[in-house]
């Protein structure tokens, strides 16, 4: 039994079954107050299967203060995830359904019901002997393509050095599922996820990438090593990937895709499905972070080793207006002599920098420079900026900009 598994825990193994020897990848999927498990579940049912053994584990969940109908919903899908799960479980392929009612109300939510999933997936894993077996993250309304666990799989056997990943995803844009409206919603929502990511690379971030909840997976050794899963109610997959992503050696599953809901949902404060329910009730355009902000931003990031043997007010006299005003409001001058005082050449200082000035702080300094100098603007016009930056054709409308973000997103 490892440290993490003694300490971090909050529950001993719930699954009583026999581990297969050859138990390679283990997919956690939280769910509450919803109606299309069961869907998700034959998505992953149907997919080509990997050469090692897969385990399946869902934990339906609700807090201590959930009302009877959100009670009432999760007992019938326990019923009919454990009725499923008897006949389509096999030797190689099984699905685990945890029922998990009554959580706290400080911490329930999605970050506890994957913690509670992939610390378990981290006891079979450790039950096996196969810490560098892979613990995947999928939601309980997505969808995948077939060779989506092949894939995985793959990557990891490729990729030796990979603790974490992200795993490519792809909303629906139309279909007969969903309303017209809902698709326009998540088309300018995914428009906006893309669009802050390559305005990040644009402004030379290191750590621009994804960080979506249903498309992410890490080695079990690395998961626990990281001190596992967060319980924040949401942005839990923002916090849980980037402890991974300055580690460095992060990559991307490309060659498969998951199809994550377009719906709106009431179940988080913030996220895909709260976006989507908000521009269904304001029935506006999706605004996004200027891209000023970024240029701005850049000033600071390209010049960098030129900024280095610079003390920190030639530093501030050297870069735009927004970043210039944001750095003295998280101690720059200090932190930039301590930086100095603990490396000693740029490559060191460098990589102590953007530990410093990670992804948290990147967001801070956006939501400093939108409420100080540039305000959000509309995501097709921000959209448009970045595109042409990157030297693409720029088309007008939302969903044919997506689409080229997805092609660069696919190409790099």
């Amino acid at each position: 039994m490892t440290r993490y598994l003694q300490e971090k825990t909050l529950f001993g193994p719930q699954i009583s079954s026999r581990v297969a020897t050859n138990l390679g990848l283990i997919i956690v999927i939280p769910c509450s107050d919803e109606e299309a498990l069961l869907l998700s579940l034959m998505s992953l049912k149907k997919c080509s299967p990997p050469n090692c053994s897969v385990e399946v584990i869902v934990v339906i969940n609700h807090s201590e203060t959930a009302d009877n109908q959100v009670v009432h919903r999760n007992n019938e899908t326990y019923k009919e995830a454990i009725s499923w799960a008897e006949m389509n479980s096999s030797p190689e392929f099984k699905f685990h359904i945890l029922f998990h009612g009554d959580l706290p109300r400080k911490h329930a939510g999605v970050g506890l019901a994957r913690k509670i999933g992939m610390d378990e997936a981290a006891w079979r894993l450790e039950k096996v002997g196969n810490p560098h077996g892979v613990i995947v993250c999928f939601d309980a309304d997505s969808r995948c393509d077939r060779n989506y666990l092949t894939s995985i799989e793959k990557h990891f056997q490729s990729n030796s050095k990979t603790t974490a990943c992200g795993i490519h995803f792809e909303h629906p844009l139309s279909g007969l599922d969903f309303d017209e409206e809902i698709y326009h919603a998540i088309t300018l929502y995914e428009l906006h996820l893309r669009y802050y990511v390559h305005a990040q690379q644009f402004s030379g971030f290191p750590f621009a990438h994804q960080t979506i909840g249903s498309s992410m997976a890490v080695r079990a050794i690395a998961y626990q090593r990281q001190g596992g899963m967060n319980k924040r109610k949401a942005g839990e997959d923002f916090y849980f990937l980037h402890k991974f992503i300055e580690l460095g050696n992060f990559t991307t599953i490309k060659t498969t895709k998951v199809i994550p809901s377009p719906r709106p949902s009431h179940r988080v404060p913030f996220g895909t499905g709260k976006a989507v329910g908000q521009l269904l009730k304001n029935k506006m355009e999706y605004k996004t972070y200027a891209p000023e902000s970024f240029v701005a931003l850049k000033t600071l990031f390209e010049h960098l080793p030129q900024h280095y043997s610079l003390d920190a007010e030639q530093v501030l006299s050297n870069i735009a207006a927004p970043i210039a005003a944001f750095l003295p409001t998280v101690n720059f001058k200090k932190k930039w002599d301590e930086l100095h005082q603990h490396t000693g050449d740029f490559t060191a200082f460098e990589k102590r920098f953007f530990r410093w000035f990670n992804a948290f702080m990147l967001m801070k300094y956006v939501h400093y420079s939108r409420d100080h100098f540039h305000p959000d603007v509309d995501v097709v016009e921000a959209s448009k900026f970045i595109l042409e930056q990157s030297g693409n054709q720029v088309p007008q409308e939302a969903k044919k900009q997506l689409l080229v973000f997805r092609q660069l997103d696919l190409a790099q």
